[in-house]
């Protein structure tokens, strides 16, 4: 279910930690009800340790702070965070952690892949961005470039939209959150009565702070489930590229598009679209570095430009199309977001705010990317050519054993 595209949203484009994180921050630090948080990692060190931070005093206020973090991109808890979260009275779950032979059953690779975070029913947060420092990364360490990423601060009608969506989620985990609720609901009827149903005014933050604040923005978000949203985020791409006149620019981490989803790209092309696709072009893990290239030879056949980008780690999913239509959000661009995890972006119809992120992620990128030529990439080496074909082959093998067909 997605809301309503009505012209009434507020949205800040957030690039990076740097800026994804100060925001986020005084959010909570301003919230005086609930703060619901979903990421696919969660790694409360370095420029993270703020948020961190902040969820602890939420909660030691009386604030009703509920983190949920995927258990496989998420290890255990340090300790001390632990007993912070316990002392300060922080809910928190990490969600089917692999553990044994959890690895190997298929039924476990539906992860939580979305980040979302609501406060108070009146702000969203929504992108690609984990709670993980930009120059730290879990699988090869410390980073002199910091990572390249997007989320969005939003509020407006999508908001209560998101957060019902978060509270059934949560209520599903714990068979106890009903009775939770209801004592949460009536004590913080109580506090709100205090503050004459209004933000505490001691408390001087703004998430709002910064360029690129739009007002009356049309928006909606859209998600990605196993039960009723299975491909609503594909299906949104699908149609923005059959409708595309002029120019379609993707930035996706990782891109290994199904053949529905690469036929349109193929076909824009074919009509004259001109086709960027911003890539990973570092490698990161071996399947997904391989197997995206093993559908390279097709778009570039047709004309699609295949930007590598060099500079750090890519980890955007955003697209603009004719510079009316954008998205920012958490879906790659490949099967295990497309057919397996819960995802969320959110779908923005502005052209001044598809002008922004446009330029931003042009600027991001320029002098940063080498363009991959059919020429130069029916020359690669052999070797990369079999590990190519290899990862490709695995790819599909795990899909079979899923009765998944992409």
């Amino acid at each position: 279910m997605a809301a309503l595209g009505i012209a009434e949203h507020r949205i800040r484009l957030l690039q990076g930690g740097a800026e994804y994180f100060t925001a986020l921050t005084a959010a909570i630090e301003g919230s005086y009800r609930e703060v619901h948080l979903e990421t696919y990692i969660f790694h409360a060190e370095g420029a993270v340790v703020a948020v961190a931070e902040a969820l602890v005093r939420a909660a030691q206020r009386g604030v009703d702070v509920r983190i949920t973090m995927d258990g496989a991109g998420t290890p255990p808890l340090p300790a001390h965070w632990v007993a912070q979260f316990a002392a300060a009275g922080v809910q928190w779950h990490r969600f089917l952690p692999l553990q044994g032979l959890g690895v190997v059953v298929p039924g476990r690779w539906r992860r939580l892949h979305r980040k979302l975070c609501v406060v108070d029913g009146r702000l969203l947060f929504c992108g690609g961005i984990n709670l993980l420092d930009d120059f730290l990364d879990p699988n090869h360490g410390p980073q002199t470039v910091a990572r390249l990423d997007y989320a969005v601060c939003v509020s407006g009608p999508l908001v209560a939209v998101a957060q019902r969506m978060m509270v059934r989620f949560w209520s599903r985990l714990h068979a106890s959150y009903q009775l939770e609720n209801r004592q949460f609901r009536a004590a913080g009827s109580t506090l709100l009565g205090q503050m004459g149903g209004r933000m505490p005014t001691h408390i001087d933050v703004s998430p709002w702070g910064g360029d690129g604040v739009l007002d009356g923005v049309q928006a909606r978000l859209v998600l990605r489930d196993n039960v009723r949203n299975r491909a609503r985020i594909e299906q949104a791409y699908r149609k923005a590229i059959a409708l595309a006149r002029s120019e379609i620019l993707i930035a996706s981490a990782y891109f290994l598009p199904g053949r529905r989803l690469r036929t349109a790209l193929v076909q824009a092309a074919r009509r004259g679209v001109r086709v960027q696709l911003v890539l990973q072009g570092r490698y990161e893990y071996f399947l997904q570095y391989h197997a995206a290239r093993a559908v390279y030879a097709e778009l570039l056949a047709a004309g699609i430009e295949i930007w590598e980008y060099q500079a750090g780690f890519l980890h955007a999913k955003v697209a603009v199309i004719d510079v009316r239509w954008s998205t920012v959000g958490s879906s790659n661009l490949d099967p295990l977001s497309l057919l397996l995890a819960r995802e969320a972006n959110v779908v923005v119809e502005d052209a001044r705010f598809a002008q922004v992120l446009r330029q931003r992620l042009l600027d991001s990128v320029a002098r940063q990317v080498q363009q991959v030529s059919a020429k130069s990439f029916a020359r690669r080496p052999w070797r990369g050519r079999l590990l190519d074909s290899l990862a490709y082959a695995l790819v599909r093998i795990s899909l079979a054993l899923l009765g998944r067909r992409y």
